[in-house]
C-alpha cells in the first residue's frame, strides 16, 4: 500500500460502473473550462498588491475559514486557540507554529465533509503535499508549506493565472472607496470586479449605522437628513461601483419579505433610525421596502440582483460579543418565498432588465417554491446549494428538486463564495464532477441523451454563470 497521499480520480462519481464511466467522460470534457467566480469574498486587497503573498499556512488555511474553525470549535477547541481575533482584545494565540499544529492534532475531524475534501485538494493539487496531514508530520508539512508560500510562483497574482480565473468578483461594502479594483484596473486586471454590498446601510439596529451614514455622506458630499437624500446618495454609490466595473449587488436577509413603504412611511422610519428612536417593528419594514427599491433600481441600471436569505446569524451570542460576526455560528432557518417575494415579482419579475438570483439555506423550499417561481418568473434564476449544502450530496439534491421544474436554463450556474482564495479551483472541481456524475444519471435513466449530457455539462461549468452576470468575454 502506496504511503503517498492522493485523490480518488473517481471521487463524487457513482460506483456503478456503467453511470462512473459516463461521468468521467462528461468531465473530461468540462475540467479545463476557465473558472467564472461571480460571487466571493476574496479580499481585492489580496490582488492589488503585487507583493502580497498569502502569508503562513496557518494565516492561509486557519485563522481566517469559519469553515475550519466552526468545526474545531464544535469539539471543545476555543477559538483563542486557533488565534481568531477577539473583538474585546482578550489574548489570542499568536505562536502560528503551535496553531497549526491544533489544526493537525484534529484534521480527522473533517473526515467526510467538504472542507475535507477541498483542504485535501488544495494541499495536493495546488501545493503538492504528498502526506496526509496529521499530529506527527505538521510541522514538516508546515515547514514545506511556509517555504513554498515564499516562491514567487505561489503568491496570488501567479495563482489567479495558474487557477485559470477568467472573471473574479469580490464582494464590497457599499462605503468601500475601491482603491484596490482601481488599482488592478490600471494595470490591466478588468476580469476583477466589486459587488455592492449595502447591508451595512440597509440594517438600522446595526450599531455602526450612524457610523456608515456619515461616511456615505463624506463619500457622496451630501448630508443625509431625510429618507430622499438617502436614496440618493445610495444611487450615487451604485453608479460609482458600475464606473468601477460592478455587475451585481448582493443583499442578505432573514427572510425575502418585500413591501413597499410610502415615502412618508420610509422618511418617518429613516428619521427615527438618525434619532435613534427605532420602534420595533421599523427595522423589519424598512428592509422589506428597501428589496423592493433596489429591484427597482436594478432594472434601471442592469445590474444582477444577489439575495442570500436564511441564516440566522450570529446565532451563539456570547461568541459574537467575544469574536464578533462571521464565526461559524451562523445557522439555516426555515424560511418561506412564494407569499413574502410576491410584491417585489408582480412589481418587478416580469422586467426584462431585472436578474434575480435567489439563494436559500432552506432546502425544503427548492421543490416546493423556488424552482417554480424560477420557471415561471422571467427574472427569477436560482443559485447553487449554498454554505452549508456546497457539498456533492447537497448539490446532487439541489438538481433533483429544482430541475424538473424551472430546468437548467433557469439556474444560476455555480459560484465559490469563498473567502479562501486557494480553495477556489477546489470548489469549482467539486461541482463539475458532482454535475457530470448527475447528468450521466439522466442519460442512463433515459431522461436526456449523451449529447445533451456534454451540453448541459458546459452550462452548468461555465455558460449560465457567465450569461446570468452578464460576464464580458475574457
Amino acid at each position: 500500500m502506496s504511503n503517498t497521499w492522493h485523490l480518488n480520480p473517481d471521487r463524487c462519481f457513482s460506483p456503478l460502473p456503467e453511470q462512473r464511466a459516463l461521468a468521467r467522460d462528461i468531465f473530461t470534457h468540462i475540467k479545463n473550462l476557465p473558472l467564472i467566480c461571480p460571487h466571493g469574498h476574496v479580499p481585492p486587497e489580496l490582488l492589488s498588491n503585487k507583493n502580497a503573498t498569502l502569508g503562513t499556512p496557518t494565516s492561509m488555511l486557519v485563522i481566517p475559514d469559519h469553515y475550519v474553525f466552526r468545526m474545531l470549535y464544535s469539539q471543545g477547541v476555543p477559538l483563542e486557540t486557533l488565534g481568531v481575533p477577539t473583538t474585546d482584545n482578550t489574548p489570542v494565540e499568536t505562536n502560528h507554529r503551535k496553531i497549526w499544529q491544533t489544526f493537525a492534532d484534529n484534521y480527522y475531524l473533517f473526515s467526510g465533509t467538504p472542507t475535507g475534501l477541498w483542504l485535501k485538494d488544495e494541499l495536493i493539487q495546488v501545493f503538492g503535499i504528498t502526506k496526509k496531514l496529521n499530529s506527527k508530520n505538521a510541522q514538516d508539512i508546515y515547514d514545506e508549506l511556509n517555504h513554498k508560500l515564499t516562491q514567487p510562483n505561489y503568491q496570488p497574482r501567479a495563482l489567479l493565472k495558474q487557477f485559470n480565473i477568467e472573471y473574479l468578483a469580490t464582494t464590497d461594502a457599499a462605503t468601500d472607496t475601491l482603491e484596490h479594483h482601481k488599482q488592478l484596473h490600471t494595470e490591466g486586471l478588468t476580469h476583477i470586479r466589486p459587488t455592492f454590498r449595502p447591508d451595512a446601510l440597509i440594517n438600522l439596529q446595526n450599531p455602526d449605522w450612524h457610523q456608515t451614514i456619515q461616511t456615505l455622506e463624506q463619500q457622496t458630499n451630501q448630508p443625509i437628513t431625510n429618507y430622499q437624500t438617502y436614496l440618493n446618495a445610495i444611487q450615487t454609490r451604485r453608479e460609482y461601483f458600475k464606473q468601477h466595473g460592478c455587475q451585481a449587488t448582493d443583499h442578505a436577509a432573514q427572510t425575502p419579505h418585500t413591501q413597499p413603504l410610502t415615502p412618508t412611511e420610509a422618511n418617518t422610519i429613516i428619521q427615527r433610525a438618525l434619532t435613534n428612536k427605532l420602534e420595533p417593528t421599523d427595522n423589519e419594514r424598512f428592509t422589506a421596502h428597501m428589496l423592493m427599491e433596489f429591484a427597482r433600481m436594478s432594472t434601471e441600471d442592469n445590474l444582477v440582483m444577489q439575495l442570500h436569505i436564511g441564516s440566522h446569524r450570529n446565532h451563539n451570542q456570547p461568541l459574537f460579543n467575544k469574536f464578533g460576526s462571521d464565526k461559524g455560528a451562523d445557522i439555516p432557518q426555515q424560511t418561506n418565498w412564494t407569499q413574502p417575494l410576491k410584491n417585489l415579482l408582480n412589481t418587478h419579475g416580469n422586467n426584462p432588465n431585472l436578474t434575480l438570483v435567489l439563494f436559500t439555506l432552506d432546502e425544503s423550499t427548492y421543490s416546493r417554491e423556488l424552482a417554480p417561481l424560477a420557471g415561471h418568473y422571467p427574472a427569477v434564476r436560482l443559485g447553487p446549494p449554498w454554505w452549508f449544502f456546497d457539498s456533492t450530496k447537497g448539490m446532487q439534491r439541489y438538481l433533483d428538486a429544482t430541475v424538473e421544474t424551472a430546468g437548467i436554463y433557469n439556474l444560476a450556474g455555480f459560484n465559490d463564495d469563498t473567502r479562501a482564495f486557494p480553495s477556489i479551483p477546489a470548489r469549482h472541481e467539486l461541482w463539475r464532477r458532482t454535475t457530470s456524475n448527475w447528468l450521466a444519471g439522466e442519460v442512463l435513466t433515459g431522461m436526456i441523451d449523451e449529447e445533451d449530457a456534454h451540453t448541459l455539462a458546459y452550462e452548468l461549468a461555465y455558460g449560465l454563470a457567465k450569461k446570468t452576470y452578464n460576464v464580458p468575454d475574457a
